[in-house]
């Protein structure tokens, strides 16, 4: 069983045991079961736990589905595509291949957080549900999401006392008491300790959250002290907060206050600026959005420690931070009570940060650190996608379109071109002003879209491109145009006009700066050109200099281009075994970058060396795995009909060589397997042994 994307609290878990045990009944009897109650009572915590118990006895997979970042409900079925590991730039509905991959499979799929979406999740529950027999859902929402065959339970607070036997402390005594140990190592619970805990929890109702920020005070105060304050203030609170709502949502969020009134005023301030991160940050970005007015750069640093010494914020592995969802909301509530030009002020610095680290990621993107730039995109996307949401409500198109282009790493080489064109078509329709940042959103619409093989848009978006900068191009933007438009005509089957295009323009080899990837690209298409023009020897020459200066640059996704185009000359001039090592050179160069276009196209070369080197039974899996890829991918071999002849020709060599029904079930086998398989299957390939 695989487990994708499981949160660390699943693993923090302290109590409920008869919960769960009854939990995993109800799981196993209905096919959608959502956990509901107030906010902080642990829902998120108990869903992962069921999930990791329950989940190698229900399903093959389980992916647990974070929603909290997610604004957009259009984005909702992207986002799924994105925490299955879906691999899908067609123009097809992401909710509709969401449900035609879990068709057949047997999967627990956890989406946690529904609030916010309710209407759309249960809409896409719904949809998921009636096609796929073996899927299995649990959601957690602060309301139950009101569709047929929902099954609901409702998460308690955590008991002071043990049920039956109340000499014993409950779980929220003994959470209480794990989260002092840490608050105040040493700390243990004696009697006198115990009897302020449980009357420590009794005020907070049981709630987990409330609790663990009341325990987070003991750096500051004793416990004794902690009980005769809190007891107090949180009847203070809760008396100025009125009497509506439910008891236990009054009581958190006067925990909540009561922790925001013991802060200091900059760590309240910054707990409100911080609100507007979706998916975490970093200490530069903490400071980029945090400072301003009272709080200076200087300062931000130390209001941040205090903030995570007070629970309020959570450090996270590879130092980053973030924080719970209700303490977000409180911030951000906090926020906007501080007035418009404030929460406008922290969007525009959380905008202009992240279009700042998009502008060095794009510039740093052709060099040594291009993985480290992968991780890092990849890491803040949830937070790019607020950045263009925040760009398109303030139809800011200039902004807007500065983004998507310096972000044609996310959505290209990244494989998330299916937003990526959304976002960048809606960008480019703010502002029609000929400039530097239009030109970008064409940029990155364009490559978004070639990636999905639509070579009507980037040959029309190329040619925009070109007017725009008449008449006097620089000599990069004449190399971006010629990338776009090359590349077009390539896969329409047009190589002279192609080859045409490609040799006019200029050799930027060595050049630095806005679209420096344009000539490696190009590059790569020049020997493709040759390749499906016969010229073998020619794209063996090309690629060769493609190799040494992505070798000078320290660069790796544009090298695998080589190596791809590479491995297609040498299967042209007879050479299998070389083409099959340049063929898995580039499927372990892609699959690192989530280059699923990258991959397939490799996956079919490999498949041919292999029909001719004999071990057919193989190449015939790998069309099949190739295959399924492509039905994600949009067209197959991206539309270009001299691949998709080579690649038929593949099929009927293999058919050849083993026969029609040997070559059925090698092809269905390698088509049923999912996209990590089939990868790590290709990668198990050596050349000139049949493994079967």
């Amino acid at each position: 069983m695989t487990v994708e994307n499981l949160p660390v609290e699943a693993t923090q878990f302290i109590g409920r045991e008869a919960e769960l045990a009854y939990l995993e009944q109800e799981l196993s009897d209905h096919r959608l079961l959502t956990l509901t109650g107030v906010g902080g009572v642990g829902k998120t915590r108990l869903a992962a736990r069921l999930a990791l118990r329950t989940g190698p006895r229900l399903a093959d997979a389980v992916c647990f589905v974070p929603l909290s970042p997610l604004r957009d409900p259009t984005l909702l079925g992207n986002v799924l595509l994105e925490e299955l590991r879906l691999a899908d730039n067609s123009n097809e509905d992401a909710t509709d291949v969401v449900a035609q991959w879990l068709a057949d499979k047997r999967v627990l799929l956890v989406l946690d957080t529904c609030e916010h979406l309710l209407a759309d999740c249960g809409r896409l529950i719904r949809k998921l549900l009636d096609v796929a027999p073996g899927l299995r859902v649990l959601a957690t929402s602060r309301q139950p999401l009101g569709i047929e065959d929902e099954h609901r339970f409702t998460v308690a607070p955590l008991p002071v006392t043990a049920e039956g036997d109340a000499g014993r402390p409950g779980d929220a005594v003994a959470l209480f008491a794990d989260r002092a140990a840490l608050a105040a190592p040493g700390f243990r619970l004696g009697p006198a300790e115990r009897d302020v805990a449980e009357a420590v929890c009794r005020h907070l109702d049981g709630i987990p959250l409330a609790i663990e920020l009341a325990a987070a005070r003991l750096t500051e105060l004793p416990l004794e002290r902690l009980g005769s304050l809190l007891g107090d203030r949180l009847d203070a609170l809760t008396a100025a907060e009125g009497h509506t709502g439910p008891p236990r949502h009054r009581t958190l969020r006067a925990t909540i206050g009561w922790s925001h009134e013991l802060c200091t005023p900059l760590e309240r301030l910054l707990w409100a600026r911080l609100s507007v991160f979706t998916g975490g940050f970093d200490p530069a970005g903490a400071r980029a959005v945090g400072r301003g007015g009272p709080l200076r750069e200087t300062e931000v640093s130390g209001a941040l420690e205090g903030l995570v010494a007070k629970s309020l914020v959570r450090r996270r592995p590879g130092g980053r931070y973030d924080m719970l969802d209700t303490v977000r909301e409180f911030g951000a509530s906090w926020l906007e009570q501080l007035g418009p030009e404030e929460a406008t002020g922290a969007r525009r610095r959380h905008r202009d940060f992240h279009l700042e680290l998009a502008r060095r990621a794009d510039a740093g993107w052709m060099g040594r650190e291009q993985e480290q730039w992968y991780e890092r995109l990849v890491t803040d996307h949830p937070n790019f996608r607020t950045a263009l949401d925040f760009c398109l409500e303030t139809r800011e198109g200039p902004a807007a379109q500065q983004l998507c282009g310096h972000l044609w790493i996310l959505w290209f080489p990244c494989g998330f071109a299916r937003e990526g064109r959304r976002y960048a078509e809606a960008a480019l329709a703010l502002s029609e002003r000929p400039g530097p940042e239009y030109l970008l959103g064409l940029w990155g619409c364009a490559t978004a879209a070639l990636s999905q093989g639509d070579t009507e848009t980037g040959l029309k978006l190329a040619g925009r491109f070109r007017d725009l900068t008449q008449p006097d191009p620089s000599p990069a933007q004449v190399m971006a145009v010629a990338y776009l438009e090359s590349t077009s005509l390539c896969l329409m089957g047009r190589l002279r006009e192609a080859a045409d295009v490609i040799d006019a323009a200029p050799d930027l080899r060595g050049y630095t700066g806005p679209y420096d990837s344009a000539w490696c690209l190009t590059t790569a298409g020049r020997a493709l050109v040759h390749v499906l023009s016969g010229e073998f020897t020619e794209a063996a020459v090309v690629a060769r200099r493609l190799e040494e200066e992505c070798g000078r640059r320290g660069e790796r996704w544009s090298h695998t281009w080589a190596s791809w185009a590479a491995a297609l000359a040498a299967n042209g001039q007879g050479r299998p075994d070389e083409a099959a090592r340049q063929a898995l050179a580039t499927i372990a160069g892609k699959s690192r970058f989530r280059d699923r276009v990258g991959v397939a196209l490799a996956v079919d070369a490999l498949a041919s060396s292999l029909s001719t080197l004999g071990t057919s039974h193989r190449a015939a899996r790998l069309l099949g795995i190739g295959q399924r890829m492509w039905e994600g991918l949009g067209r197959p071999q991206l539309g270009s009909p001299e691949l998709v002849a080579t690649r038929n020709s593949t099929e009927r060599r293999i058919r050849e060589s083993v026969g029609d029904s040997a070559y059925e079930a090698q092809y269905a086998a390698g088509l049923g397997m999912e996209t990590a398989d089939g990868i790590a299957y290709s990668l198990a390939t050596e050349a000139g042994v049949d493994t079967g």
